[in-house]
């Protein structure tokens, strides 16, 4: 333990420890038992995207069409590009929408699989393989999983939703997903990393002291999350990310309070 600790240091306070989490993902990342479970959220955010294009698309596009376009300056707008012999913007805005409307909800639905069904199997291989003797003392996770993974995704549909029309300001258009999705990973991860292994006490503690730290990890998955490439690793490796930097901080917190 001594030599885990020297190499935590003191970073458990700071930003350091969120390098040592990204390094130690990566390397968990590419376990036999983790690159399976990369399959399960992945099935389900693209189940859940074909279901909502197959249910929504079309309502979601008339509606668009009668209440975007009612709009008068997207009509000068769009009479403005047909008169230079641009496409109109019915042909390619309405699709766009409607796409940032759709997949973050199959996204999110990815992540909520992550935190409640992949979540424990990264604990328990992280616990064998990384954190071997660090007891379990948390109680009543099931419930307070799902009511976390329950709240955060319904903040953050409602959030995205709502502030869907600011992205027209050019600076929005990058702020504010990388700021829901921030929210999201770092509100429903961090809690889930912790409830199997810490007891209420220590994860007060935990928040108290690693607060920056969790938010600096879901800054960074949101990060990641803008490049498609990494939407299939994504789930797995988020819940890699907050486990990690959660048990070595679990693992301080104990060896600072134990005689």
């Amino acid at each position: 333990m001594r030599s885990a600790l020297n190499e935590y240091g003191t970073a458990g306070k700071g930003l350091e420890g969120v390098g040592l989490a990204l390094g130690r993902a990566l390397v968990s990342q590419f376990r036999g038992p983790m690159l399976l479970a990369l399959l399960l959220p992945f099935i389900v955010a693209l189940i859940g995207a074909i279901v909502l294009v197959w249910l929504f698309w079309d309502p979601l596009t008339v509606w668009l069409q009668t209440t975007l376009f009612a709009l008068p300056f997207m009509q000068q707008i769009d009479s403005l590009l047909l008169a230079v012999g641009i496409a109109s913007l019915k042909l390619w805005l309405i699709p766009v929408v409607c796409a940032l409307i759709l997949l973050p909800l199959s996204g999110i639905l990815g992540l909520v699989v992550a935190a409640l069904l992949i979540m424990p199997l990264v604990l328990r291989n992280l616990e064998r393989n990384d954190y071997p003797g660090l007891e379990r003392r948390g109680r009543g996770g099931a419930l307070a999983s799902a009511w976390n993974a329950a709240w955060v995704s319904v903040l953050f549909v409602l959030g995205w939703l709502f502030t869907l029309p600011l992205w027209l300001l050019p600076p929005l258009a990058i702020v504010l997903p990388v700021a829901w999705w921030t929210f999201a990973f770092t509100r429903m991860l961090r809690l889930d990393a912790m409830l199997e292994h810490a007891s209420p006490t220590e994860r007060r503690a935990l928040l108290a002291r690693h607060n920056r730290g969790y938010w600096t990890l879901g800054l960074i998955c949101s990060l990641i999350n803008l490049v498609p490439l990494a939407w299939f690793l994504l789930p797995v490796f988020s819940a890699l990310l907050f486990s990690h930097f959660t048990l070595e901080g679990l693992r301080r917190l104990r060896s600072e309070t134990t005689p």
